[in-house]
């Protein structure tokens, strides 16, 4: 299941809530929506997996910054939280947590998801317009190839946990309130490593550079990233693989600057254009356009080309061009250029600096002068 409910609004806590207080408001949705306690009531398992996705992303700080920043689109680049299979899912993932919550079945279930990792991909402009697939690499940790993700050297084994008895959780009280936690000696293993394997130094993993696919969707903004889904570490006993996160990067243009999902270009027209008016072409990043400069237009007029941004990943419809005219003055002026600038300066009755001598005619006047005297 994978909601488009706003995590806040499924857990009932403002935005600014602390961890304990998001974890408290899913005990008691997990408690009032748990299975158990509603045997065949699809709606009331839809809404424990509804909490447990929001829980899932909301506990996690990273999750919850790129939530916060990007929405759904954030934690997993298509618009949803962890989307958990099935319920044993959820009990595999919180049991440790919430322990006897669950009926005892975070107990009997002590298999973990394997890590995530994080991978990034750089994309021009064009390409974030209209999307693309990648090819990325990243590092993850595999199984042992020496010990078969034993981490015992070969010719030993792993021996059962002597502090918990090879369950791997072990159960804390404190007056009428019992909390299960993994076992703090073998990690939630059950056994643990006297030879080591050389290779992995017990660890059963070793360190590999993986490559993936990702298909990244068209509007995708810097710094999001896209959750590709199995491809992070495997699980330590048995359990789901992580994922990795893509962070997108876009890099600058050359012409336009991005806000969101519109684009902005900054055109120089001249004083004749802006003041007479004209049909000028402007880029877009499908190709040529034209727009209106009508007369009297100002330096810093804006001319809006609708649906010619980038489209919303999270949402239908394209963001639009805006192109921001700024009057270019030239620094070099022909002779008939300056001729009738200056006449229209009279019929203006504006004052402007005098005509400039060239070296030479300012030369020979000096000459003149000096024979005089």
């Amino acid at each position: 299941m994978a909601t488009t409910r706003d995590y806040y609004e499924i857990l009932g806590v403002d935005r600014n809530a602390d961890g304990t207080t998001i974890a408290s408001a899913y005990r008691k949705l997990a408690v009032r929506y748990h299975p158990d306690k509603n045997p065949g009531d699809e709606e009331a398992i839809g809404r424990f997996k509804e909490a447990s996705e929001a829980f899932e992303v909301l506990n996690d700080a990273e999750k919850r910054a790129r939530y916060d920043r990007f929405g759904h689109a954030g934690v997993n680049g298509s618009g949803g939280g962890a989307g958990f299979a099935d319920v044993e899912d959820i009990f595999g993932a919180f049991g440790d947590l919430f322990g006897d919550l669950f009926g005892g079945r975070g107990r009997s279930r002590r298999v973990r998801k394997g890590r995530d990792v994080r991978c990034e991909a750089t994309l021009t402009l064009e390409e974030a317009a209209v999307g693309v697939t990648k090819t990325v690499k990243f590092k993850r940790h595999e199984q042992c190839h020496e010990c078969e993700g034993t981490g015992a050297a070969p010719g030993s084994k792993r021996e059962t946990c002597s502090y918990c008895g090879g369950h791997g959780q072990v159960i804390q009280q404190a007056g009428i309130v019992r909390m299960q936690t993994t076992c703090p000696a073998c990690h939630g293993e059950g056994s643990s490593v006297t030879e080591p394997c050389r290779d992995c130094r017990g660890q059963g993993r070793t360190l590999h550079t993986a490559e993936a696919e990702v298909q990244i969707p068209a509007g995708i903004d810097d710094g999001m990233q896209i959750r590709i889904t199995g491809e992070g570490e495997p699980s330590p006993n048995g359990g789901p693989p992580g994922d990795c996160y893509c962070v997108i990067h876009v890099k600058q243009h050359e012409l336009f600057e991005r806000e969101g999902q519109h684009l902005i270009f900054r055109m120089p027209i001249t004083f004749s254009q802006a003041a007479l008016g004209a049909r000028v072409e402007v880029p877009t990043l499908g190709g040529r356009a034209e727009i209106d400069v009508k007369p009297g237009t100002q330096s810093g007029d804006v001319f809006r080309l609708r649906g010619k941004g980038l489209p919303d990943p999270r949402h239908s419809g394209r963001g639009d061009l805006h192109v921001q005219v700024t009057i270019d003055v030239p620094k070099k002026l022909s002779p008939e250029e300056e001729t009738l600038l200056r006449q229209l300066a009279e019929l203006e009755q504006k004052h402007v600096a005098p005509h400039r001598k060239s070296f030479m005619e300012k030369l020979k006047e000096y000459f003149v002068q000096d024979e005089a005297s």
